[in-house]
């Protein structure tokens, strides 16, 4: 089957969790004999970050054919105008630019490929298919986040394309009633994330120094490490062999220079460290003891599933979508309230007492079996044979 995978967005060096499953979504998919495209649109030419298998053939839709555009500075001015006022208006200004400059562009990619199925990854590509090009090419659209944001912050023709869509993928159970109760004729199903099935660490044999791990974007409205670093510092005299990783990648110099300032003048330069990124999850993973994730919204939360596969307790918010469905609370992990001393609570909890760490850590790598490769692809394998050819 040939399956173009539409990923209207940055790919270029990305580090996020999309890119990342678009990748492995396209190497998958070929390994299990299928022909993929992968179209993506980026001012930037080069590599992904992810590995992509060399007989996927992959499409930078702003630099295709001899032709080269960036997003115009008139267009940035005119988003970050309308951003003051609404999200909504701001994101049609990249809608904008995609049909008055790429649109050749995705036309002249899709008779060259004339897939089977198109994998949308988000409402703006099912929205150039549909709306613009006018496909009659069946069309999957994933949702990467809370399926509730679409409807409260996406232009309107995006929204409108939901509804077009054959088939809408959402990663949790709660993330359906946005879709079904706006659009009840829309086949809404979900499939999650797959969670890499590592071989449980053994952190009862742990000795020595231990580590708190945190991996995800460093972003301060977002991921938020700078909480995790106000709940450990008051612990650190307290708990003198443990301490804390960040990994991740800067979102702003701004924000990594405010985290260094807290960690000198705590005086914890050798005992709190931003590790920058890295290719090995599993290896920095395996030298921790507890995972914390003060993330305040997520899609999905791979790398705190990630970590819990490892077999290691997680610490995160309640209030924390998709997160909130990944850690059971009191059974693998802890979700606490908002705040930074409910979350130092919980992470002094797990730090003074072994035993369940070690009892956590083993419910959560067995909690993450749920999303084996062999369940989540088999599962998207079907329903794109039965999209395709319905």
């Amino acid at each position: 089957m040939r399956i173009l995978l539409a990923n209207f967005s940055k790919m270029v060096g990305d580090t996020g969790g999309a890119a990342k499953v678009h990748c492995n979504f396209a190497n998958v998919m070929q390994q299990r004999g299928h022909d993929v495209a992968m179209v993506y649109s980026d001012d930037n030419q080069g590599e992904c970050f992810f590995p992509v298998n060399k007989e996927v053939r992959q499409y930078n839709i702003n630099h295709y054919d001899g032709s080269s555009y960036t997003f115009p500075l008139s267009y940035r001015i005119r988003r970050e105008v309308l951003r003051v006022f609404s999200r909504k208006l701001a994101s049609a200004v990249n809608d904008d630019f995609t049909k008055n400059y790429l649109l050749d562009n995705v036309n002249a990619i899709l008779d060259k490929e004339n897939p089977d199925i198109i994998i949308a990854f988000q409402p703006a590509a099912a929205k150039v298919y549909i709306q613009d090009i006018k496909t009659d090419i069946p069309i999957i659209l994933m949702c990467h986040g809370e399926a509730e944001d679409w409807f409260r912050n996406y232009p309107d023709k995006q929204v409108k394309a939901i509804k077009d869509c054959d088939v809408v993928q959402v990663l949790m159970p709660s993330f359906r009633e946005a879709v079904i109760k706006r659009y009840p004729n829309t086949k809404t199903v979900v499939i999650g994330n797959v969670v890499p099935q590592f071989e449980k660490e053994e952190i009862a044999n742990h000795t020595g120094r231990h580590k708190i791990i945190f991996i995800g974007r460093l972003a301060r409205n977002h991921k938020r490490p700078h909480l995790l670093l106000e709940a450990f510092i008051p612990l650190a005299s307290k708990f003198s062999d443990w301490d804390v990783e960040i990994w991740g990648k800067e979102h702003s110099r701004g924000y990594a220079e405010e985290m260094e300032s807290k960690i000198d003048g705590a005086n914890l330069q050798d005992r709190i460290k931003i590790m920058g990124t890295t290719h090995d999850v599993e290896s920095v993973l395996r030298q921790g003891d507890i995972f914390v994730f003060p993330s305040a919204y997520e899609g999905f939360g791979l790398t705190i599933a990630e970590g819990m596969s490892v077999g290691l307790p997680a610490v995160a918010y309640a209030s924390c979508p998709a997160v909130n469905e990944l850690v059971h609370d009191g059974v693998d992990g802890f979700l606490v309230e908002d705040g930074v001393e409910p979350l130092r609570d919980k992470m002094e909890l797990l730090m003074s007492d072994k035993d369940l760490r070690v009892k956590m850590g083993t419910a959560a790598h067995e909690a993450m079996k749920e999303y084996s490769d062999d369940k989540i692809w088999d599962t998207w394998e079907k329903l794109i044979r039965e999209t395709a050819t319905k």
